[in-house]
């Protein structure tokens, strides 16, 4: 090989490695990471994905992330029953008439006006459906719904269950901010909650408390009563309105307080959310809600009661009445008898009997254990489908 051969090939290595150089110092200066993954051998991994530190925490003491979750989902609701006809109307407006039975008229006048009432919604669907209080819309003609963003719109009854003080409205509109359910059977007495409504028609507004007791009863509002108390505040117009945590999640739709002086006083009740899910699903789907029956009165076992019937604990419920052909009647059931559990689920009192006896579906075979004569016993029951309420409330 001769001098101009060996100079020849010197120059053609040494342009190709200034071209790689290049290539090399191009990909690290645009595509850094390129090179590591090449160059360096690592071994196998699972690629996991994690959720980016949300840059919207509230500070500590605030509800503010929960507040803006939930308020877009509740709703103002305006109600007005058409006012009856009068058959004095033509001379409401006749000023001889006026000029003479002024105040008379005046008080027809105001008979005769549309009776208008408020109270709060939340959507629980983005297809429009809102679930309110019964009592809100139960004598309504025209329901008017106004939503977080200024909308106005009307909204029609889809189904109603006086029992629960429960009812499913809808309105024409879509894309809706919809609410997202808890588990208040997780609930624990402490937990901090959030209350949102409409009272007084002040506007919508956000009040803050804890979980005061879950379960409560035999408070005389509803037949069917597993409310949950709160001491957020609760006025008129929040009725029907949000009870959420801390996450902005509902645990319970606001219903009733406890009140000497209209307003409130610490003691409000809230619906759970599991038993507004549970009536929602069943207007949805049946139209209306079907529960078990079994046709008997029934009582608490008091102290007294308890030691009359040689009961070891005062728990379960007296039956004091049967209804003739009823399912009860049917299986054998008779007054005098105690009901300690249905289908192996023990009854403390006689909230917690109708409790039971509703969620079994009709014409289901269930095994009712109960006392007489100091002797238990099973019987078999055939439940019954349990009638329409004879008024709404």
């Amino acid at each position: 090989m001769n001098n101009q051969t060996s100079q020849r090939l010197w120059l053609i290595f040494a342009q190709t490695v200034t071209v790689c150089l290049a290539f090399i110092f191009v990909l690290r200066l645009f595509f850094p990471n390129l090179l590591e993954g090449l160059l360096t051998k690592k071994p196998s991994t699972l690629v996991v994905k994690y959720a980016e530190p949300s840059l919207n925490i509230s500070p500590a003491g605030s509800y503010s992330q929960a507040v803006k979750k939930a308020m877009p989902t509740v709703v103002n609701i305006f109600t007005s029953k058409k006012a009856s006809n009068n058959p004095h109307q033509k001379y409401l407006d006749d000023p001889t008439f006026r000029q003479f039975f002024g105040d008379q008229l005046d008080e027809q006048d105001a008979q005769s006006q549309p009776e208008n009432s408020l109270g709060s919604g939340v959507i629980v669907s983005s297809q429009g459906l809102i679930l309110t209080n019964n009592h809100v819309i139960a004598a309504a003609d025209e329901i008017e719904i106004a939503l977080s963003d200024g909308r106005k719109m009307s909204a029609k009854v889809v189904g109603t269950d006086p029992e629960t003080d429960l009812a499913l409205i809808r309105i024409d509109a879509d894309n809706l901010p919809a609410i997202s359910f808890a588990s208040s059977e997780k609930l624990n007495v402490g937990d901090v909650v959030l209350a949102i409504g409409n009272p007084f028609g002040v506007g919508q507004t956000v009040t803050q408390g804890i979980i005061s007791a879950v379960g409560r009863n035999h408070l005389g509002i509803n037949t069917f009563e597993n409310f949950i108390q709160t001491d957020a505040s609760i006025n008129p117009g929040n009725s029907g309105g949000a009870l959420v945590d801390t996450e902005g999640n509902l645990v319970g739709i606001n219903s009733a307080i406890y009140s000497r002086s209209g307003g409130s006083m610490g003691i409000g009740f809230a619906i759970p959310a599991t038993l507004a899910h549970q009536v929602m699903d069943q207007i949805v789907t049946q139209g209306n809600v079907t529960r078990g029956w079994i046709g008997i009165e029934a009582q608490d076992i008091t102290p007294e009661l308890a030691e009359s019937f040689k009961l070891k604990v005062a728990q379960g419920a007296l039956i004091a009445g049967v209804q003739r052909g009823g399912p009860a009647d049917k299986a054998g059931l008779r007054a005098g008898d105690i009901l300690l559990g249905i289908e192996n689920k023990p009854i403390s009192d006689t909230g917690s009997m109708l409790n039971l006896i509703a969620a079994l579906a009709p014409n289901q075979k269930a095994t009712v254990k109960i006392a007489r004569a100091e002797q238990t016993m099973d019987v078999l029951v055939i439940i019954g489908k349990r009638p329409k309420p004879i008024a709404a409330r």
